[in-house]
Order: C-alpha cells, then sequence, then structure tokens
C-alpha cells in the first residue's frame, strides 16, 4: 500500500534526522564531557532543550508514524503497545532531565532514568514480535538486534551497579545504535512492501503456486 510505504520512508528520514542531530548535540557539549564514561542524558542535561533532546522527540515521532502501518502489516497489540512505551518513554526522558554529573539524583533524575528503563526495554521485545508479521530477511535482523539489545542492556545495568559505571557511557551508546536499527529494519521494511504500488503479502508467492497445482493436477481416480 502507498499509505504502508510512506509511512516507511517518513520515519526513515526520521530517524536519519534523529542520528544527525544526536551526533551535533556531542560535539556542541564541553570538552570536559568524556562520552565514554558519561551518558547521553548527562551531555544533554548540559544543554536543556537542546539538539540531543530534540533528536529523542524526533525518534519518538518516527515510531508513531510506523504504528498504523504495522497494523496494516499484521503486527498484533502488544508489540503495538511497547512502541508505545518505547516513543513515550523518550519523550519522557527528554522533557525530564536527569541531575547534573556528580550531584545526587532527585526526583526529577529518578523519573528519567525510569522512563529510560521502560524505553530501552520495550523497544527491543517489540522489534522480536515483530519478527514473524514482516517476516523475510527482516525477522532475522529483527531477532539479532533484539537479543543483542537485550544483552547490551544487561551491561549497562551492571555497568550502572556493581560495574561503578565502568564505560557505561559507550554500552549505552551501543546499546542505543542496536535499538535505533531495530527501528530503521522495521521501516525500511514497510518502506520496500510494494509491488506496482500495490502491497503484496509474505505468503502470496507460496499461495499462487498452490493454485496452479491445484489445477493442473489431475483428479484421483480420473
Amino acid at each position: 500500500m502507498p499509505g504502508t510505504r510512506n509511512s516507511g520512508l517518513l520515519a526513515l528520514g526520521g530517524i536519519a534526522l534523529a542520528a544527525v542531530l544526536a551526533v551535533l548535540g556531542h560535539l556542541e557539549v564541553s570538552d570536559d564531557l568524556n562520552p565514554w564514561s558519561l551518558t547521553v542524558s548527562d551531555f544533554a542535561v548540559s544543554d536543556r532543550g537542546g539538539v540531543i533532546d530534540t533528536a529523542m522527540a524526533v525518534l519518538a515521532a518516527a515510531t508513531v508514524v510506523l504504528l498504523p502501518a504495522l497494523r496494516r502489516a499484521g503486527a498484533g497489540r502488544l508489540a503495538g503497545t511497547l512502541l508505545v512505551a518505547w516513543s513515550a518513554g523518550l519523550l519522557a526522558a527528554a522533557v525530564v532531565p536527569t541531575n547534573e554529573p556528580g550531584l545526587p539524583m532527585d526526583t526529577a533524575a529518578y523519573l528519567h532514568r525510569y522512563a529510560s528503563v521502560v524505553a530501552f526495554l520495550a523497544l527491543p521485545v517489540a522489534g522480536w514480535l515483530l519478527a514473524r508479521p514482516l517476516g523475510g530477511r527482516a525477522a532475522g535482523s529483527l531477532r539479532g538486534l533484539a537479543l543483542t539489545s537485550l544483552l547490551l542492556a544487561a551491561v549497562m545495568v551492571w555497568s550502572a551497579y556493581p560495574g561503578d559505571r565502568l564505560l557505561i557511557g559507550l554500552a549505552e551508546r551501543v546499546l542505543i545504535l542496536a535499538e535505533v536499527a531495530v527501528l530503521a529494519v522495521v521501516a525500511a521494511t514497510l518502506a520496500g512492501r510494494r509491488v506496482g504500488g500495490v502491497a503484496v503479502p509474505r505468503d502470496w508467492g507460496h499461495r499462487q503456486l498452490a493454485e496452479v497445482a491445484r489445477e493442473v493436477t489431475p483428479a484421483r481416480g480420473a
């Protein structure tokens, strides 16, 4: 369907814009901030309402754009709910700042942290659930990226607590790359779902072959 393809293309554009903004946000901050030991939120809080916060909002919007197309593609309600949770978590983290690096956490910082946790966990599970309805090569990519994301999330949790924040910034950025890749695969798959302007179901070819076989196979006892 043209609508499905357009949704995928629009989401891909949003994902690309968010990536550019996030890179710019890292280039504009103070040289005293270390990306290997500080999280993206630590960078964002130094420039409240800046390009990193904007990137998070754009990424959330790009996800929402995909929801109607995914419903048409056969995605289940749980996958859609998880994508909404990811988007809401991103928006909450963008709006509610964490604390400045080195300062004790306040209520806003805890809200920011747990909104981020919800987002980071919801997206890979949604990606795993979307593997089946999207099918094809996207299925393997989504399952691989989902498992990678969950593993990286576990590494980040280890770094945040028993690991004394060892390379937490690096772990988070690799996690973000994996999760954005989940979204990109979903969007690219939807963007490519058009043959002659018409969406084609994954099993269309198999159904056609089965119908031809029934037509050409002699009836039993003939």
